[in-house]
């Protein structure tokens, strides 16, 4: 199987696995940014985005949301939590299933997505808008 995750979800790769339902799975992360870092994943094998149904996103929201919530009251001691999907090799995927992670987060504990990135800005907010506008007119919804 070439997708670690398919493998993963089909028992054939090990995962400490946190949650489990007909269609998705959530399980530890083997390179965790903190404590309790877990990625949840849709069963069914989507790239990203652009070829996930928005019944599956919202699915695994829905689930990162209840796992946010277990690492606040378990003995993780969350404080907060960074909820996140990297959308493509740009926005740093490196597995190409659709996964969300969840990442537990203490106060104080001094990890940070923005080192060593430059912060710029839009150059025309207006017209970024106006062609985000357009683009979601002609998309399904």
């Amino acid at each position: 199987m070439s997708c670690v995750f398919c493998a993963i979800v089909a028992g054939e790769a090990p995962a400490i696995r946190i949650y489990e339902d007909d269609d998705h799975l959530a399980f530890l992360d083997i390179r965790p940014f903190s404590r309790g870092h877990t990625l949840v994943v849709p069963k069914r094998h989507t790239t990203d985005l652009t070829d996930t149904p928005p019944e599956t996103v919202a699915a695994m929201a829905r689930i990162g949301q209840r796992i946010a919530r277990a690492a606040r009251i378990s003995g993780l001691h969350a404080d907060g939590n960074n909820i996140v999907i990297n959308d493509g090799k740009a926005a740093f995927q490196t597995v190409f299933h659709i996964h969300l992670h969840v990442l537990p987060r203490r106060d104080g504990d001094k990890l940070s997505f923005a080192k060593n990135m430059l912060v710029r800005r839009d150059p025309d907010r207006e017209e970024s808008g106006r062609l985000l506008r357009e683009a979601l007119a002609r998309l399904e919804p």
